[in-house]
C-alpha cells in the first residue's frame, strides 16, 4: 500500500529530516489565512491544497505576492470559490500560506529505477524546465563530488555558476544534494520524491513544494 505526502505534511515531513523548507501553514479559513501570513511575513503566497490534486497550477489555486491581510483574505476567497466551483468532487482541506519564493527555481527528486535501484534526480525549474528540457541524475548514494558534477552537466549550468544577476549559494545547493541523497538511503520506504520548487539565491536554498510517495 502506498501514501502519498503532499504540501505542508510534505514539507513537514521534510523539515523533520533537517532539510530547508519555507515556512508554511494549512488554513482554514481566511481569518486563519491572514494571521499566518502576519506571522510569516510579508509578501506571501497561497496554494490550494487537496489530496486530489497534485500540480496546483493547473488548477488556478496559486496567487502569489500577496503584499497585505486584504490581499490575503481576497486571494483566499477566490481559491476556495475557484476550487470548488471546478473540481465540486474534489475534496478541499484548506489553502497553504507560504513565505514567497524568490531565487532560481531548482527540481530535485529521487526514484527507483529497475535496473540500477535508488537514483537522484537534480534540474533548472520554472522557465527552464521547457526551455532545456534537461535534467542530471546520479545513483544513490552520491559522493561528495556528484553533487557539483551533476550542476556542471546542465546545458543551463550557467544560470548557476556564472549567474549575470544576484550570485547562488552552490554550496547551499550541493548540501542539499547530498541531504537528499541521504534521506533516501535511510528512509528506503521512500519510493519516489519530487522536490519541486526549490528556490536558491545568495540566501540559500529551500524546499518550497514536495510530493513524496511512501510505501
Amino acid at each position: 500500500m502506498e501514501e502519498l505526502l503532499l504540501g505542508v505534511d510534505a514539507l513537514d515531513f521534510l523539515a523533520r529530516e533537517g532539510l530547508p523548507v519555507f515556512r508554511s501553514t494549512l488554513a482554514a479559513d481566511a481569518d486563519h489565512a491572514a494571521e499566518a501570513a502576519r506571522e510569516i511575513g510579508f509578501p506571501v503566497a497561497l496554494k490550494v491544497s487537496s489530496p486530489d490534486v497534485v500540480h496546483k497550477t493547473e488548477t488556478g489555486g496559486i496567487r502569489t505576492l500577496l503584499k497585505d491581510e486584504k490581499e490575503v483574505r481576497g486571494a483566499f476567497a477566490d481559491i476556495v470559490a475557484s476550487f470548488s466551483s471546478r473540481y465540486p468532487e474534489k475534496r478541499l482541506d484548506g489553502v497553504i500560506v507560504q513565505r514567497q519564493g524568490s531565487g532560481t527555481e531548482l527540481i530535485v527528486g529521487t526514484m527507483e529505477d529497475a535496473q540500477f535501484g535508488q537514483v537522484l534526480m537534480f534540474g533548472l525549474g520554472g522557465i527552464f524546465v521547457e526551455a532545456l528540457a534537461e535534467v542530471s541524475f546520479r545513483l544513490i548514494p552520491l559522493a561528495p563530488w556528484d553533487a557539483k558534477e551533476m550542476m556542471e552537466e546542465l546545458k543551463g549550468s550557467a544560470v548557476l555558476l556564472r549567474p549575470r544577476g544576484e550570485k547562488v549559494d552552490i554550496a547551499a545547493v550541493e548540501v542539499l544534494l547530498l541531504q537528499v541523497s541521504k534521506l533516501a538511503e535511510r528512509c528506503p520506504y521512500i519510493v519516489e520524491m519530487d522536490l519541486n520548487p526549490v528556490f536558491v539565491s545568495s540566501d540559500g536554498v529551500a524546499v518550497c513544494d514536495a510530493r513524496i510517495k511512501i510505501a
